[in-house]
């Protein structure tokens, strides 16, 4: 089976479907996504959009936002693309039917951590994700937009150093086939399955990062990874979001002893950087000896917090727990990766032919930790300028030296590779808190794993190959990074040194196989 098509778009979150609708004006597209078409990061994105519309508001506040939360290594020219294009991107969302809260016939605005104005958008309350989701994806049919769902993108095909389009699996009934196109845009998500407790659905397995690392293609910033302070934490239920929104309206986090300990880490409290109240509720678990912390809405009117949080309210009540009436627990969980795919601010990557927008991507524009809510706007502003450059001359990233990944002899003993193996291992060596020693036993687990993998078949051991290669390449980053920053947090080097005010990237050696972590440059 050989398809082809203008663009070949790889995933079907908020940045798949928005760059395939906008690719349909310029030609033939289809989107390519290994599970359902609704099975995306995006539908579980419950704290909203982030965009400068506020009469008290400004492209220039939100710039200074956040920068300041990217701990010294956000890229201001991306994050100035993506502030001063965001509200125009915004009007789109709304011409595509995305039907955001308003209030007395304005679109409604809310206030989350480290910004400094009233400016998150929401749709459904707490169901923004799923309101983007079901909207793009209706008028993706509308458009008549082709869709191969249950597809696996194996491996990106490359004519004469170009990225030409992908080889694909059908996961139901094991054939295969390719899809060529003149445009290719990655989409497909981050990697939050590489860690034992996640926000992020089972599709988030990192396939993007590992198809473009293994084409040739730079990645960047995979150290730093992003815990959201506070998912659900009750026996017997699943991981479950609980929106950083609940703080932004009030919410109040407390040990198990029933004190508010935030105003003790950080001035702005319950507001304060993502990074900084995980780190804080680690703390407080580990000095009370318990596996969470409580977040307190019972002093808030029950009527404002159910209709303003309908899902969250919803979910807890079917773990038995009211929040209006009690406090629920709550425990950290891996969330957003802002390292991945390097490109520029045109979405282009160092491979010509091929661009990257979401999670997938590392535009530069988050640093070392990621303002809430930017990650939307993020991709719906580089997956329209993805679709602009691709009428022009491919470029590609303008790049800087890659590194060297240190070869990692096999560790001795270690158990059979598998994911619940590598999850673990993950979350006990390169999670929250990290140092040199565990980094090193995992890097020579990991290469032990890789080496030990049979050659993929089906999906589940494609999703095991990429997180491994992706995994090693996270271990790496953190190894060489020798100091704390944003969300990268090392215990033996607990402060940030200016020296490593600079960005790791890493690109495969031609001359070994691809899967060959060892020999980045």
């Amino acid at each position: 089976m050989t398809e082809r098509y203008d663009y070949l778009v790889l995933g079907s979150g908020i940045a798949g479907l928005y760059a395939a609708l906008v690719a349909r004006r310029h030609g033939t597209v289809c989107v390519v996504t290994k599970a359902d078409i609704h099975e995306a990061n995006t539908r579980y994105a419950q704290g909203g959009i982030a965009a400068a519309l506020g009469g008290q508001d400004s492209p220039e506040l939100h710039l200074r936002d956040t920068v300041e939360a990217g701990a010294g290594l956000v890229d201001e020219e991306a994050a100035r693309v993506l502030v001063e294009e965001g509200p125009e991107r915004i009007a789109d969302l709304v011409r595509f039917g995305v039907p955001f809260d308003t209030l007395d016939g304005e679109i409604a605005l809310t206030r989350e951590a480290a910004h400094r104005v009233p400016r998150i958008l929401h749709a459904g309350g707490d169901a923004t994700g799923l309101h983007i989701e079901l909207s793009l994806s209706r008028q993706a049919r509308q458009d008549g937009i082709a869709v191969r769902d249950h597809t696996l993108a194996t491996a990106l095909l490359l004519d004469g150093g170009a990225v030409a389009g992908a080889r694909v699996l059908d996961v139901r009934t094991g054939a295969t086939g390719e899809i060529r196109a003149a445009h290719t845009i990655l989409a497909t998500g981050g990697a939050g399955q590489l860690y034992q407790v996640t926000t992020n659905p089972p599709v988030a397995t990192g396939d993007g990062i590992a198809l473009a690392f293994r084409a040739g293609a730079e990645v960047m910033d995979l150290e730093f990874v992003q815990f959201h302070p506070t998912a659900l934490r009750l026996p017997g239920a699943p991981v479950f979001l609980i929106s950083e929104a609940v703080r932004g309206e009030g919410g109040i986090l407390r040990n198990v002893h029933g004190e508010a300990f935030m105003a003790g880490y950080h001035p702005a409290a319950e507001l304060a950087p993502r990074d900084v109240v995980a780190r804080a509720i680690l703390e407080e678990m580990t000095r009370t000896g318990s596996d969470h912390v409580l977040l307190d809405v019972t002093h808030l009117p029950p009527a404002h917090v159910a209709a303003r949080f309908p899902q969250i309210y919803r979910t807890c009540l079917e773990h038995g727990v009211d929040l209006t009436r009690r406090p629920v627990p709550v425990s950290p969980a891996a969330h957003y990766f802002m390292g991945g795919v390097r490109t520029n601010t045109w979405a282009e990557t160092t491979l010509p032919g091929l661009y990257a927008c979401g999670e997938v991507a590392c535009t530069g524009v988050h640093g070392a930790n990621r303002l809430a809510s930017n990650s939307l706007l993020e991709t719906v502003v580089f997956a329209q300028r993805a679709v602009e450059r691709s009428a022009a001359a491919p470029g590609g990233a303008a790049a800087p030296t890659p590194d060297a990944l240190t070869p990692h002899a096999p560790g001795g003993e270690a158990p059979p590779p598998s994911l619940p193996a590598l999850q673990a291992l993950m979350w006990e060596r390169a999670g929250m808190v990290r140092d040199g020693r565990g980094l090193e036993e995992a890097a020579r687990t990991l290469a032990a794993w890789q080496a030990a993998l049979p050659p993929p078949s089906d999906r589940p051991s494609y999703e095991l190959t990429g997180l491994l290669l992706v995994a090693r390449l996270v271990v790496e980053a953190a190894r060489r990074r020798t100091e704390s920053r944003g969300a990268h947090f090392r215990r033996d080097y607990p402060a940030p040194d200016d020296a490593w005010r600079r960005h790791l990237v890493f690109r495969r050696d031609p001359s070994l196989p691809p899967d060959a972590a060892s020999g980045v440059e």
